[in-house]
């Protein structure tokens, strides 16, 4: 089992930015990839960004250029640094990581509003 919890959402402005992170405990040593996914109002989850073990990352055409992602192996951590926020980024942010069976694993969520 692995368990996920979210940090550092809240309000900012719109051009902000806000880095989120992502604490990982349990069989960590199952875990392949981790990655950030997230859900508007009314709306269906959506992939934000995803790293890998061996730190390859993957960006949606929406955030790149403005999101980072980075993992962080000895703090079984992972982050999502956003710069540039746009109220279209509003949304419920979630932790995701897959283990080698392709398990997948979610935290609870932390709320990212932009105000415009």
């Amino acid at each position: 089992q692995v368990y996920l919890v979210e940090s550092g959402g809240g309000l900012v402005q719109a051009g902000g930015s806000l880095r989120l992170s992502c604490a990982a405990s349990g069989i960590t040593s199952s875990i392949n990839a981790m990655g950030w996914y997230r859900q508007p109002t009314q709306h269906q989850r959506e992939l934000v960004a995803t790293i890998s073990s061996g730190n390859s990352t993957n960006y949606a055409d929406s955030v790149k250029g403005r999101f980072t992602i980075s993992r962080d192996n000895a703090k079984n951590t992972v982050y999502l640094q956003m710069n540039g926020l746009k109220h279209e980024d509003t949304a419920v942010y979630y932790c995701n990581a897959e283990n080698w069976f392709r398990k997948n694993y979610w935290g609870q969520g932390t709320q990212v509003t932009v105000s415009s």
